[in-house]
């Protein structure tokens, strides 16, 4: 599959769809997941257009993992998580369904379950404040 510039991150890094921004550097932009499994649930993406790891330029990959690992830690201490998960699926079988590059960096806490991916938008003033208690702790 070619890389389809119209999915929804392309949009995100041009502008055109409003998020919830934590982080940018010249090769990486994060952002708040706008349909999140729990409070502070997070993505980082390059600015490259890449569908997946397989098919992005390794300077704008080792950007992009740097910012998750900065981003992470940031999560950690905003949320109070004792644990952090990271999640990058490739190719639609292992469950992408945004055909851009990006992680999810999700805060794990005992006893609080996933809500199911992609059902529910949360409401943006949310977002935006989990966005600020993130950058907050950069």
């Amino acid at each position: 599959m070619a890389y389809a510039d119209d999915n929804i991150f392309a949009k995100i890094l041009r502008g055109e769809i409003p998020s919830s921004r934590v982080y940018e550097n010249e090769h990486s932009l994060a952002f708040m997941d706008a349909m999140p499994q729990v409070p502070g649930h997070t993505l980082v993406i390059p600015k490259y257009p890449a569908e997946n790891l397989l098919d992005v330029d390794p300077e704008y990959l080792a950007s992009t993992i740097q910012v998750t690992q900065r981003i992470a830690a940031a999560i950690k201490v905003a949320f109070d998580a004792p644990g952090i998960m990271v999640a990058q699926l490739n190719g639609s079988a292992a469950g992408q369904t945004v055909f851009h590059l990006h992680f999810h960096i999700i805060p794990r806490h005992d006893g609080i379950e996933f809500k199911l991916h992609a059902r529910d938008l949360e409401d943006p003033s949310v977002l935006e404040e989990h966005a600020q208690r993130i950058r907050a702790a950069l």
